[in-house]
């Protein structure tokens, strides 16, 4: 999608690092693309093209900047115009839902057609489905090449291509030189710190950017105090945990860097196939495509909230890395303490789940019980009621016939519909995992009491349907809200709290 210069002509000159992804650059004069913030002599304005997506710009005929790497921005918001569909969608092809896949089958995944998905993509990011994936794809292999000391082989699948043969050709193509001699260049003018290369036996090593700002130790905070023993583990500047994708196990660990705008993501894992969904995954985490500046000017029209987020700036939504254990997790948590529920479902992971041994972290030992481990095993002598068990099991009965699915590829509506069918998950339950687990920006639980007390403020407590209703005014952010008003409860409440009294 092409942009209005005038627009953004500001953020330009200024290399406003707030604006870094959400526009790209098109100098006519070198046929490159560049990220807002490069470091290069500033083209005229009259030599420009601005364009709301990096696949925008390549579908133009430009070619990636090698100084800026366009690869490393925190890329496109996840949330494009009004459109939720579209922000599924890209969670999809994320998870490599056009690897091997094609846009209809993507399409009937998102319950659309497949001439409606690419309008959608056309109308909200400028290209179509596979466009954007095969950026993505690009990008990713790039970023492996000047950030790891990965084989070639290795980047070529890891990225999502199917042959080295199409993975040489494209970078040929693009970029005028085969893989290796741009891993070459990199060496040679000295571009990335050779720190971040590790051998496999120590791990992969990979920086994401974010736009500041971003209250990252807020979020660290909030994940402290739900961190599941043996599964994660919190520190003041860092998070792991271990994890499962595509049936093989590992771990990660995301150490916090204010001054770069970014975060360095340790990767563990036998196979490098599912590197990219995992980094898409962590990216997703820790809400790291989020557009903060223009979140809190939406949300500071409501007089209520304004000086909420003032003091709050930079508000993220963490989004658990496995939504079945954030729905299990909401199922024990029912009426009962943080504190409690981190109690119970630590119960819970032992008594299902697999031992792990760490490579790296003794305080990683538990990789957590997937659906069907918790069919087979029993919940009985763990401290929960028989109706939380039952929920549970009709939970992961749920997921294994794949009537839920934590993939992006349900709606909301859809999602809380089903899930509520379960007995012992009510609407509550629901929101809280749609938050959670969905990526769903407008996800609102509004019947929890900590919202209900603090968003009515002088010691009132609203109803769920005032609260509602009131809700209205903040859309398609409410999410951001829920997080907000959670963090100035516990401020006004408790000084060094990071969060509701309970889940």
């Amino acid at each position: 999608m092409l942009l209005n210069p005038d627009d953004f002509e500001q953020a330009r000159q200024a290399r406003d690092p707030h604006f870094d992804g959400r526009f790209f650059i098109g100098v006519l004069t070198t046929g490159i693309y560049c990220r807002p913030v490069c470091p290069v002599r500033l083209p005229k304005k009259e030599n420009i093209r601005l364009y709301s997506t990096a696949a925008a710009a390549a579908e133009a005929g430009f070619r990636p900047c090698l100084r800026c790497r366009p690869e490393s921005s925190p890329g496109t918001p996840a949330w494009m115009g009004s459109s939720h569909t579209v922000s599924r969608a890209l969670q999809l092809i994320a998870r490599g839902g056009l690897n091997e896949g094609s846009v209809e089958t993507l399409a009937q995944q998102l319950g659309i057609g497949a001439r409606q998905l690419t309008r959608l993509f056309d109308q909200h990011l400028g290209v179509s489905p596979a466009a954007v994936a095969n950026t993505q794809r690009l990008h990713f292999a790039k970023k492996l090449i000047d950030e790891t000391t990965l084989p070639m082989a290795e980047i070529c699948f890891a990225a999502g291509f199917s042959s080295v043969r199409r993975f040489n050709a494209v970078f040929q193509q693009v970029y005028g030189r085969a893989p290796l001699s741009l891993r070459r260049h990199k060496s040679s003018a000295g571009a990335e710190n050779t720190t971040l290369n590790a051998a496999s036996g120590q791990g992969i090593q990979i920086r994401l950017t974010y736009r500041p700002p971003f209250d990252w130790r807020a979020m660290l905070a909030y994940l402290a105090m739900r961190a599941i023993p043996g599964v994660e583990h919190v520190t003041s500047a860092t998070y792991s945990r271990t994890i499962v994708l595509n049936g093989e196990v590992g771990e990660l660990l995301v150490r916090f860097s204010e001054d770069s705008h970014s975060l360095l993501l340790m990767i563990h894992c036998a196979q490098t196939r599912s590197l990219y969904q995992i980094v898409e995954r962590v990216r997703v985490m820790f809400d790291l495509k989020a557009v903060s500046t223009d979140i809190e000017t939406f949300l500071s029209e409501d007089t209520h909230l304004r000086p909420i987020v003032s003091a709050n700036p930079g508000i993220r939504v963490p989004v658990a890395w496995d939504g079945f254990e954030v729905a299990v997790r909401a199922i024990v948590g029912q009426q009962v303490s943080v504190k409690g529920a981190t109690t119970l479902v630590s119960r819970f992971a032992k008594a299902c789940g697999a031992v792990y041994a760490s490579p790296a972290n003794p305080a990683l030992s538990l990789i957590f019980p997937t659906p069907q481990a918790v069919l087979e095993a029993s919940l009985s002598g763990l401290g929960l009621t028989t109706r939380r068990i039952e929920a549970i099991q009709h939970l992961a009965a749920a997921v294994c016939a794949g009537e839920l699915r934590f993939d992006g590829s349900m709606a909301t509506e859809e999602f809380v519909e089903r899930i509520t069918r379960i007995p012992g998950i009510g609407p509550w339950t629901a929101q809280y995992i749609a938050l959670r687990a969905l990526n769903d920006p407008d996800a609102f639980p509004h019947s929890d009491l900590i919202l209900l007390r603090a968003a009515a403020g002088d010691g009132e407590t609203l109803t769920p349907k005032q609260l509602l209703a009131k809700s209205e005014r903040w859309r398609p952010w409410r999410a951001y809200v829920v997080m907000l008003l959670w963090r100035h409860y516990a401020n006004q409440t408790n000084p060094v709290g990071a969060g509701p009294a309970r889940e």
